[in-house]
């Protein structure tokens, strides 16, 4: 368990929901208890994105994570694993950059990669977060939602640490 300061809230009951909404799309939400500044930031920023989105109890390390934030800008991704002999790269562009609200993008790192849409929306300090990915075929959503249930959650659960531990130094 994390040890937190008197004025720190812990991680609200909120849970990471994963629903298969049809063949080809997979639809994950969650609510933070920061505002879409600080969310969006932590999503759009490498040197905070790189502290929270690997599941930890994957064993993979984010080894560099470079983001171009804007319409046509590019990312990538290049994690380790100690069972592969070679790092992963997961990469694609921005196809819509709202600021604090909405951000779609695609992977290209196979012919099989979603077009990703997370979006952003504050209500009384908290937001909801709501990742779509829609899979270019059934086949390719049932190979990505291997081990989604179990990483997504993990990863979640991250962020809403790594916020709240933000939040405080930021008081």
């Amino acid at each position: 368990m994390v040890a937190r300061r008197a004025n720190e809230r812990a991680p609200t009951s909120n849970r990471t929901t994963s629903e298969r909404r049809s063949e080809r799309e997979m639809v994950i939400t969650r609510t933070f208890d920061a505002p879409s500044r600080l969310v969006f930031e932590a999503w759009t920023t490498p040197e905070l994105f790189k502290q929270w989105w690997v599941p930890k109890s994957s064993g993979a390390t984010l080894l560099s994570c470079e983001q171009d934030v804007r319409v046509g800008g590019s990312y990538r991704l290049e994690f380790a694993h100690p069972k592969a002999t070679a790092p992963m790269a997961f990469f694609g562009r921005y196809l819509e950059v709202v600021p604090n609200a909405r951000l779609v993008w695609t992977n290209e790192e196979s012919d099989d990669g979603a077009v990703t849409t997370v979006t952003f929306e504050e209500k009384d300090g908290e937001t909801l977060l709501v990742m779509r990915e829609r899979y270019p075929s059934k086949e390719a959503l049932d190979v990505a939602i291997q081990g989604m249930d179990e990483a997504m959650p993990e990863t979640f659960e991250q962020l809403d640490e790594f916020l709240i531990a933000r939040g405080a130094e930021r008081t």
